[in-house]
């Protein structure tokens, strides 16, 4: 049980600082335009020597923001209920920390997954009609990479979960 928790902490904590990296740098995207290389951000776009930061509410930017943070929140807090439950933190005996903290990695999981498939469709649908050379970068690399991390955490949970439901009976043959 307490392998499968701490295999998901490493994995909840590794994709929680993906997550903010991912969504507090600039390369989400490069495209080339005016003979000149440009990145862009969810909350910058960069020109050489310059960065400026977006002005527009785009709709898409802002849902893909908010998903980002949100799945931000849900790790965070599953971390924190995910360590309470490794070290049997007695407060809140209501609930089970280890189901509480699979759950939200799977709602980390799913924000994250929102936020990347709304920027990666609207990016491929507008920007691959306009620039022809264009590319997804590692800032949103790194926001897949989250999206796998965080569902791998909460299987981990789920699995110590189930272990300490079901514990197996001692007295088979």
């Amino acid at each position: 049980m307490y392998s499968f928790m701490g295999g998901g902490l490493f994995c909840a904590g590794v994709g929680n600082i993906l997550l903010i990296i991912s969504t507090a740098t600039d390369y989400w995207m490069q495209y080339r335009h005016s003979s000149s290389y440009m990145h862009q951000g969810l909350w910058r776009y960069c020109v050489p020597g310059k960065c400026m930061t977006h002005t527009d509410s785009i709709a898409y930017w802002d849902a893909t923001r908010a998903f980002m943070i949100l799945s931000l929140l849900a790790c965070f807090i599953g971390i924190v209920i995910g360590i309470m439950a490794f070290i049997h933190y007695s407060s809140f005996d209501g609930f089970d920390k280890t189901f509480a903290a699979g759950i939200l990695f799977f709602i980390s999981c799913f924000f994250v997954l929102l936020a990347m498939a709304v920027y990666t469709g609207v990016t491929v649908n507008y920007y691959g009609k306009r620039y022809g050379s264009w590319r997804f970068s590692w800032s949103y690399i790194m926001g897949w990479v989250a999206v796998v991390l965080t569902f791998f955490s909460g299987i981990f949970f789920m699995c110590a979960y189930r272990m300490h439901e079901c514990p197996r009976n001692s007295n088979t043959r």
